[in-house]
């Protein structure tokens, strides 16, 4: 079920530049955060990794189900299945037990109205503007509390508070072999699965429970909070559980007597290094390495997006003085968006380049001299290139007028060529009579 609501709103000239030149301000701080975050981000890909070939270089492979003490402190890689020492975990809310699991999940979701929102703005003669919004309201399942006080209509109310919260139960400690992990390590361990509750589970949990006083339905494996499952009303519950088993992984980290923790190398950097199944030391490096690469290029990304927007907004100053004619202000919107997307690149080569610089000055270099490029291709490549005019043999011009009597020439002594080789010629001489 959902519904529309439409609102009409106009805003001056003044107004939008007023609004502009605040914009133009939050431009300047993101362009400076996008300095800050590739700058940042190219020292630490280096470090990263740095650190991740020194721990390729000293890791050693051991048993996890023995513990020696030469490799104490040191950077060890073992496989095998991981377990819980407490086997079992328990959701006392809802009376729920499960053995021989690492992870309880409890995921709650209420049914709410949620509002969407989506507006159309006209330009008008004189500046201003004309927008046209449309709020859609529709019923969904979210696990987030829905703040409807906050809608732009009246008449879509959600409950100001959720009954019950999702949460998470951890077997702790959690062991491989004789090793016990980290709680960096078990946080990793996120392969869920929904734990199905049958019928006689949700008649024993109904009376262990602390849920007497309430109304709940057992729902195709699933609690569920309410009157009826098949027509659900704004405020109810369904509520379902996932679990972690044990299952076997690779771990690349200190032995620090019995546990393992993240290891500190000498490019001051760590590593604690987590896959699911059975994988080798530099198997296991080498998808660190891509994820750092693929991470590194995500926070480029996100740099140059942060820049490109903060110039737009910097620019959109002139957008708004052009305004006064709509398709003008149209105009000058495209050129910004042109020059934004030009000096957001040159800037974030740039910024790329000169941190490079102290760490690979090569490859800095290079990215510098791509920037300077596109600079000088937005400086001139829109000036149109005039061909040199090239010099153009001269025409043999007659200097009289006067005809003259039949068997002279037409051209003057001046404007006949000098070599006597070629007028002696019976050709040339043909071709200079009248």
């Amino acid at each position: 079920m959902s519904d529309l609501h439409t609102v009409i709103t106009h805003q001056s000239w003044g107004e939008r530049l007023k609004n502009a030149l605040f914009a133009a301000g939050f431009g300047f701080l993101l362009c400076w955060g996008a300095f800050f975050l590739l700058s940042s981000n190219e020292g630490r890909t280096v470090q990263r990794a740095q650190t991740l070939e020194e721990g390729a270089r000293i890791v050693n492979s051991i048993n996890a189900n023995q513990i020696y003490a030469t490799h104490e402190g040191k950077l060890v890689h073992l496989s095998g299945e991981v377990a819980p020492v407490n086997k079992t975990l328990t959701d006392e809310v809802f009376g729920v037990m499960v053995d021989n699991v690492i992870k309880l999940r409890r995921v709650v979701e209420m049914y709410q109205w949620q509002e969407n929102k989506d507006s159309e703005t006209r330009e008008k003669l004189g500046g201003g503007t004309e927008t046209v919004t449309t709020y859609t309201y529709r019923k969904i399942w979210s696990i987030e509390l829905i703040d409807s006080s906050r809608f732009h209509k009246d008449g879509h109310f959600n409950p100001s508070s959720m009954p019950f919260e999702g949460d998470t139960f951890i077997a702790e400690p959690v062991i491989l072999g004789e090793f016990t992990l980290s709680s960096n390590l078990v946080g990793n361990l996120n392969d869920y699965q929904h734990l199905p509750i049958s019928t006689e589970t949700f008649d024993v949990s109904q009376k262990q429970s602390q849920l007497s006083d309430r109304k709940i339905h057992y729902n195709y494996g699933n609690y569920y909070v309410g009157e009826d499952p098949a027509y659900p009303q704004i405020g109810n519950l369904r509520i379902k559980f996932e679990i972690v088993l044990p299952t076997t992984i690779s771990i690349i980290a200190k032995q620090s007597e019995s546990s393992l923790k993240a290891y500190t190398t000498k490019a001051g950097g760590s590593i604690e290094l987590f896959e699911y199944g059975v994988v080798d030391a530099q198997t296991m490096f080498k998808h660190a390495q891509k994820l750092n690469t693929i991470k590194t290029w995500l926070l480029r990304l996100v740099g140059f997006l942060m820049m490109f927007l903060g110039l737009i907004l910097i620019f959109s100053v002139f957008k708004i003085l052009a305004a006064v004619i709509p398709i003008l202000g149209n105009i000058v919107e495209l050129l910004n968006l042109f020059v934004s997307f030009i000096l957001a690149t040159v800037l974030s080569l740039m910024t790329i380049a000169l941190a490079w610089l102290y760490y690979r000055p090569l490859l800095g270099i290079t990215l510098i001299v791509i920037a300077v490029g596109l600079l000088f291709l937005l400086k001139f490549g829109r000036q149109s290139q005039q061909p040199a005019l090239k010099s153009q043999p001269t025409a043999f011009v007659p200097q009289e007028s006067v005809f003259k009597p039949e068997g002279s020439t037409l051209f003057s002594e001046k404007s006949i060529p000098q070599k006597t080789n070629d007028l002696e010629s019976p050709i040339m001489q043909d071709k200079f009579k009248f």
